[in-house]
């Protein structure tokens, strides 16, 4: 891939599945072009750019790696990207793979502004900016709610994290404090915010989500023995075709199956339509639900990543973990009939949102682009 012209701002999330990394970048470029509308934006996978197809083979690996052998990737990723949060080390075999690629991409782009929703261009970049290869402003947004050993901290400009604790890891990394904005995990802005309202339910209406591949072990949790008192229950099947025909073959008279959805808008009228989310603690999905003032019910993980969110979730009292030995329906149905399960869900829902920076992403970026062209005047003169 080569590129004739500068891009004002880089987006690096990592493969090219539709992952929450990839929608966080979509959400942060939603808000770059709110406050400059004029100016060039590239989100950018840098194994496909350098190495082209070998993209679309690692990301096959990748997801028959944690689907026939979850507990073995998990056992790794705790071990190399986890156990330690506060080690860092620099990691040369990726420079060896990628310093190269990420090199001919800054030359030809000359970004202004970098994002990164994945910890690996994140680390890579870091690198190149304290050798002094990269002049662009720098800004880490961590789409999980902990941040793991790969991701790049000297050289990195700025950070957007979800959660005070992950701000806290940040100072003890040697992160200026004015440099951490709590944002939680950025939605698109297309989703607007709801306030949770607690009230008794006798009927609810569901939705299903595992995420953009349609996992999470919905086929066990869309047996007619745990759905068939609820009122409905709309089922986003991702890529999973499998799923969705399955469901339409089923034709069962209140369960709607929906394909992969790419509008942000349908997304929020589908929030709005249902009671709570039942998920795998993804970070997209969770913080989407949080905004709308869902109650989330979490029913599987992915090893690695999902099953450290769950753990922070669950801490946070943020989401309510199903017991697999009992009826799914009935766990929610409990919850819905106890206001102050209710109650408490929300007090928590306020605190977390309570320690948030009030500015909106859009400020933020405006106010770290001017801080940025600001400094770049006074070097000149």
């Amino acid at each position: 891939m080569n590129r004739s012209q500068q891009v004002d701002a880089l987006f690096f999330p990592f493969l090219q599945i539709p992952s929450g990394h990839h929608h966080v970048a979509d959400a942060l470029i939603a808000e770059y072009k709110q406050v400059y509308p004029t100016k060039s934006v590239e989100k950018i996978d840098i194994l496909a750019y350098g190495y082209g197809n070998i993209e679309k083979l690692v990301s096959s690996i990748y997801l028959k790696w944690i689907t026939h052998f979850p507990n073995l990737y998990d056992r790794l990723y705790s071990q190399l990207a986890y156990k330690q949060p506060l080690k860092r080390t620099r990691q040369r075999h990726y420079e060896l793979i990628f310093r190269s690629v990420v090199k001919k991409l800054m030359k030809e782009a000359q970004p202004e502004m970098i994002f990164f929703t994945h910890a690996l261009p994140s680390n890579i970049v870091s690198v190149l900016k304290q050798e002094g290869i990269v002049t662009a402003t720098t800004v880490n947004v961590y789409t999980d709610f902990f941040i793991n050993c790969l991701w790049g901290i000297n050289g990195i400009d700025y950070h957007f994290v979800p959660s005070i604790a992950m701000k806290d890891v940040l100072i003890r990394l040697g992160v200026k404090e004015k440099n951490i904005f709590i944002t939680g995990i950025p939605i698109h802005p297309a989703l607007s915010k709801n306030d949770f309202v607690a009230e008794e339910k006798r009927r609810i209406k569901l939705l299903i989500s595992g995420g953009s591949l349609g996992t999470g072990g919905i086929q066990h949790l869309l047996s007619s023995v745990h759905l068939s008192r609820l009122e409905h229950v709309y089922v986003l099947c991702g890529k999973n075709h499998e799923l969705y025909n399955q469901l339409i073959s089923a034709n069962c008279a209140n369960i709607t199956p929906l394909t992969y959805i790419s509008s942000k808008k349908q997304i929020n009228h589908l929030y709005e339509q249902v009671d709570a989310v039942v998920t795998k603690p993804g970070g997209v999905t969770i913080s989407e639900s949080l905004m709308k003032g869902k109650p989330i019910f979490v029913c599987d993980a992915l090893p690695g990543q999902e099953r450290i969110n769950l753990q922070e979730l669950t801490r946070l009292c943020l989401v309510q973990q199903l017991d697999k030995r009992k009826s799914f329906e009935q766990q929610i149905f409990d919850f819905f009939v106890n206001i102050d399960r209710q109650q408490q869900f929300h007090q928590h829902l306020d605190a977390y949102f309570h320690v948030m920076d009030k500015e909106s992403i859009t400020s933020i970026i405006k106010r770290i682009s001017q801080h940025t062209i600001d400094n770049r005047s006074r070097e000149i003169n």
